[in-house]
């Protein structure tokens, strides 16, 4: 019975209050949270098979992966010999710069006539050791002047014998081993002798 504005009001059906309080029936409830959709059940079980591998596949990998190997290693050889062979070359000139100085000392004593005797012998054995190793010097009075061998520390003039800056008077000779120059060769400069002008020129 509920109350109205007349008064109680007599049956009243209980459906429609179950209907109206919102609350879903209790087995549609449970049906719709079991219920699993027929196409999605074929998908978990594909996933689920898995395709079989062939052994070529697997040998197709194995070669692949061999190779990569491979040419990894080969790579890795080449680097350490590069990076052998440079250290090989900067020690070597090392070695080299630090006997520079007892090869000036033995070009001072042959331009003052003191390299004689057994001091001379010693002396053409260290040249002959150090060409072996490629040491080179260079920065004879004459040759043309080379900012990439020779640093300038003086201008020596100009004369008519040279048609190009050319290396004048020596102070110390320059030395390279291959193609790495080891010092500058210290050097005064020559230029070529200005030309006068034509006397048909000055008649102008």
């Amino acid at each position: 019975m509920t109350a109205g504005p007349d008064g109680p009001t007599e049956g009243a059906d209980p459906e429609v209050s179950q209907e109206t309080s919102g609350e879903a029936p209790v087995d549609e409830a449970v049906d719709e949270a079991v219920e699993v959709p027929a196409d999605e059940e074929e998908v978990v079980e594909a996933e689920a098979v898995e395709t079989p591998r062939t052994v070529e596949d697997e040998l197709a990998e194995r070669t692949a992966d061999l190779q990569r190997l491979q040419a990894e290693y080969v790579n890795y050889r080449r680097r350490v010999e590069r990076d052998r062979a440079q250290s090989r070359q900067q020690g070597e000139a090392a070695v080299l710069r630090s006997l520079l100085t007892v090869l000036d000392d033995i070009g001072r004593a042959e331009q003052h006539g003191e390299l004689t005797g057994g001091f001379k012998a010693v002396a053409d054995a260290l040249h002959q050791a150090l060409k072996a190793h490629k040491l080179e010097g260079f920065g004879a009075e004459g040759d043309v002047f080379d900012p990439r061998l020779h640093e300038a520390l003086f201008a020596a003039g100009e004369s008519p014998d040279v048609q190009v800056t050319s290396v004048g008077p020596v102070v110390r000779t320059g030395y390279r081993m291959g193609d790495e120059v080891l010092r500058h060769a210290q050097v005064g400069v020559i230029e070529p002798a200005s030309g006068e002008a034509p006397a048909g020129d000055e008649d102008e």
